[in-house]
């Protein structure tokens, strides 16, 4: 079965900005389209967002009703009424935030929105007194370039025993986890 968020289906991650006839989407002839906090308008195109990553295993698939339980959390970037870009920001514990639910359209990957995403997220974290931002990914160079540094897994706790162990994945997890220290 062919993803429809990919046009095409042999393409295997990770994505190249992809141009298609809608949008030769490309930094020249973007706007400079805003971050903004979700509303519940959003809800869908984020989980056919999400979907379209979970659909390849890239991201573990979210519920929707897991995405109104956490609305408050997501940022999103909107383009023609579609959401094209979204990142949250759950918190763990009085120190330690995830950058979560990081997903940009295939057609305009490459063109920096996950990156701003991070920026607005980092942001938030610092502002409400985080020290400390990890993320779970297969991405590792991306996290990198943002300054975030791989770690074991053991020393995320608090991820693990309060969101890993009611992963299918628990047990073989693949995903590489990524800190990053917050300067105040």
């Amino acid at each position: 079965m062919q993803n429809k968020c990919w046009p095409q289906p042999d393409k295997i991650w990770p994505m190249e900005p992809i141009q298609t006839e809608r949008m030769a989407a490309s930094p020249e002839t973007l706007p400079e389209l805003p971050i903004r906090p979700a509303s519940l308008k959003d809800v869908g195109g984020i989980h056919r967002l999400l979907q379209c990553y979970s659909d390849r295993d890239i991201l573990l698939p979210r519920p929707e009703s897991d995405i109104y339980h956490s609305l408050r959390e997501f940022k999103v970037v909107e383009w023609n009424g579609k959401i094209i870009a979204c990142c949250a920001l759950q918190i763990f514990t009085r120190t330690l935030g995830e950058v979560r639910s990081l997903a940009v359209t295939p057609e305009y990957a490459g063109l920096g929105f996950g990156r701003r995403l991070v920026g607005v997220v980092e942001q938030e974290a610092r502002q409400i007194g985080l020290s400390k931002l990890m993320a779970l990914t297969y991405e590792v160079r991306f996290f990198s370039n943002a300054g975030f540094e791989v770690v074991e897994m053991s020393v995320l706790p608090e991820k693990v025993w309060s969101a890993c162990i009611n992963c299918h994945k628990f047990r073989n997890c693949d995903e590489i986890a990524v800190l990053k220290t917050l300067s105040p």
